[in-house]
């Protein structure tokens, strides 16, 4: 978690783009290109991807979405991955994001 803040408030740059992911998730809409599921097999049921500066460092903080006992919708922050480097998954992605969905969270 403390990777994840660091990243987070290394500068306004990414401060803003996480405030403006955060936005749109917190307004319900859709925006494929900032955050997404990773759906990719069984094992990452509920994982997704906020999805940093495209086409540039195209970092991602891979999110696990659970919903509490109460049914509070919760998107837990869980594992940073930096300059991710091709469209598609690659093993090291791959095992990251199963890293994400096979964690027990507890709220």
């Amino acid at each position: 978690m403390e990777e994840i803040m660091a990243y987070i408030g290394q500068d306004d740059r990414h401060k803003n783009k996480f405030r403006y992911i955060t936005a749109i998730i917190l307004s319900g809409l859709r925006n494929t290109s900032l955050y997404d599921k990773e759906d990719i097999n069984e094992r990452c049921r509920d994982v997704t991807a906020m999805k940093f500066f495209k086409g540039q460092e195209n970092d991602r903080i891979y999110c696990k979405e659970i919903h509490s006992s109460s049914g509070t919708h919760v998107i837990v922050a869980a594992i940073l991955h930096q300059h991710k480097k091709s469209t598609k998954l690659t093993k090291k992605e791959t095992s990251l994001i199963e890293k994400v969905g096979g964690y027990d969270y507890e709220i």
